[in-house]
């Protein structure tokens, strides 16, 4: 079923050429347009106006109703009239103690979620007195040696009533023991447990560069992960498939979509080929996208990108359920458009990127703080990002209407053009062997740094404007200091001092017997390592041990050369 007749599309045509010979001659006679050419962020070509001969291929099943297939209005038929966002504010930094009481301070100033980051040490597997954590205990994320660790990060918060995310991923498969651990002790039923792990490896390896083990042994420990959980937690997606970090270091918005679905292909594949079936795992796979600077574009890249999950789970992996083929989205401002330059104008820049995503159809939010291009942000830059989530939600009316941009000729046709472009890349990807091939040759890597350096060249040259940094500069703007977040500096002796004291208190012949089974169950690929691993946090083995064993069998990734 097609919008307009041909007989419809055919007199807009003819206006629209006789609007050109007058009104629009007329006016480039008098001042031509500030460009010959203008394009969105990632490159598609854009129109100077958009009719509706523009969207006369579209069939009208494409855009579809919320809340049903192919889901490009929204995964969900009420979307925020029923329930708003999740606003979700990272926080990690230091001990446990101190995220924990950031926790609180934004749960009392209106967030609705939890979300973790970890420090670096965490992230690669190593423990706070590792020679190789010196200076990067507690820095950029919570410092998190053993179960007892969590047990502090969550103290007072009940992990039945609140959702939380962790920000985690070579090690997230021992994160999650001690998550689910320290929950059992405390008495909760683990299927009420909700929340998300990030625990995607591939972008790891193409984007944040954040790894530990080989790819595919990597890749091993997420199907244990996914297979595990969706029995054990089954409202805690064990996924948050990362498209964010692929924006982050300078890949455009089709980019981002793509790799990410061909990621998604790939896990999906490897945990139908352990026997589970797609609609066991699927409807617990979830996403995090970047809302960028390009407003209409990142609006549209959250529409193809449902339109396009739909399909690749209803006609390539054949899910029946609804659920296996709902894209849900957590979205972060961009993080790499803010400026240390008059900083104040981050809160613009976030709050415009925020309203992009809702009427994008986002699930849950991250703000970033005005300060985050110099350090952590600090409590006052949370609360004024918290608010803006707030002020977009209950002041400015738009979660009134579901998917209030539906119909638009322009976003429809950018939506269309947009998801061409995504099935283009998953077709040379399927074609050239598949997303862990390409990850081990280098070729999502490169396609990013090609990106990256395009961007670059357009912010050096002026064509893309960074207000007060290209564009309107003040002279006198960088002698402003902002305020920043301090550094704990007795962050490492506290853990260290914690770890020495668990290593005193626990049964070693215990935790050396269980890192020699984990070691063997490691040599065969057949066996889920998440029971094991539960064992050892609970016998408290430290997460460096516990990666350390692994490491010993399967080795450390080495990255191929990106020129």
């Amino acid at each position: 079923m097609k919008l307009f007749s041909e007989a419809a599309i055919a007199e807009i045509r003819k206006k629209q050429a006789e609007w050109e010979q007058k009104e629009l001659a007329a006016a480039l006679q008098g001042r031509a347009e500030e460009r010959s050419e203008f394009q969105a962020e990632c490159g598609i070509p854009l129109q100077r106006i958009y009719t509706a001969a523009d969207v006369e291929n579209i069939p009208a099943e494409e855009l579809g109703f919320p809340g049903a297939y192919p889901f490009t209005r929204g995964v969900y038929p009420t979307m925020y009239r029923g329930r708003p966002w999740t606003i979700r504010q990272v926080a990690g930094f230091g001990n446990p103690e101190a995220t924990n009481r950031r926790y609180k301070y934004m749960i009392e100033t209106g967030q609705t979620g939890l979300s973790t980051d970890f420090d670096l040490p965490t992230l690669l597997g190593l423990d706070s007195d590792d020679p190789m954590a010196f200076g990067e205990v507690g820095r950029v994320g919570v410092a998190i040696d053993t179960i007892e660790d969590i047990d502090r990060l969550f103290d007072g918060i009940d992990l039945e009533k609140i959702s939380v995310s962790l920000t985690i991923n070579p090690s997230a498969w021992v994160i999650y023991a001690m998550f689910i651990s320290v929950a059992e002790q405390r008495g909760c039923d683990l299927r009420k447990l909700a929340g998300t792990l990030q625990a995607d490896p591939l972008k790891e390896y193409v984007a944040q560069k954040e790894w530990i083990y080989p790819v595919r042994q990597a890749v091993r420990l997420l199907r244990d992960l996914i297979m595990y959980s969706t029995k054990a937690t089954p409202k805690l997606n064990p996924i948050s498939l990362s498209g964010y970090h692929l924006s982050d270091v300078g890949g455009n918005a089709i980019q981002e979509i793509a790799f990410i679905m061909a990621f998604t292909i790939a896990y999906c594949e490897e945990v139908l080929a352990a026997g589970m079936d797609i609609d066991d795992f699927a409807p617990r796979l979830s996403f995090f996208f970047i809302s960028h600077q390009d407003f209409f574009e990142q609006i549209c890249k959250f529409r193809a990108a449902r339109r396009v999950y739909a399909k690749v789970m209803s006609e390539r992996f054949k899910a029946r359920k609804p659920e296996s083929m709902r894209l849900r989205v957590h979205t972060q401002t961009a993080a790499m458009s803010l400026t240390k330059v008059e900083y104040h104008n981050n809160l613009m820049r976030t709050a415009i990127q925020a309203l992009g995503a809702v009427l994008g159809g986002c699930q849950s939010m991250h703000t970033n703080g005005l300060d985050e291009a110099f350090a952590i942000p600090t409590e006052e830059a949370m609360k004024l990002a918290i608010r803006t989530q707030q002020i977009i939600r209950d002041e400015i009316n738009v979660t009134s209407v579901v998917d209030p941009l539906g119909g638009s000729y322009f976003v429809e046709r950018l939506t269309w053009d947009m998801e061409q472009e995504i099935w283009k890349v998953l077709n040379e990807v399927d074609q050239l062997g598949g997303a862990i091939k390409l990850v081990e040759q280098g070729w999502f890597q490169q396609k990013l740094a090609d990106s990256a350096y395009a961007i670059f060249k357009k912010i050096d040259s002026g064509e893309k404007i960074s207000v007060g940094v290209n564009r309107y500069v003040d002279e006198q703007a960088s002698a402003i200091k902002a305020e920043i977040h301090p550094y704990d500096e007795q962050c490492t002796q506290l853990q260290i001092e914690r770890l020495n004291a668990v290593r005193a208190k626990r049964d070693s012949q215990l935790v050396h017997r269980l890192l020699q089974e984990l070691k063997e169950q490691a040599r065969k690929d057949d066996v889920n390592l998440l029971p094991k691993t539960i064992e050892l946090v609970k016998a408290r083995a430290t997460l460096g041990e516990i990666c350390g064993a692994l490491r010993e069998i399967w080795g450390a990734y080495e990255e191929p050369m990106i020129v």
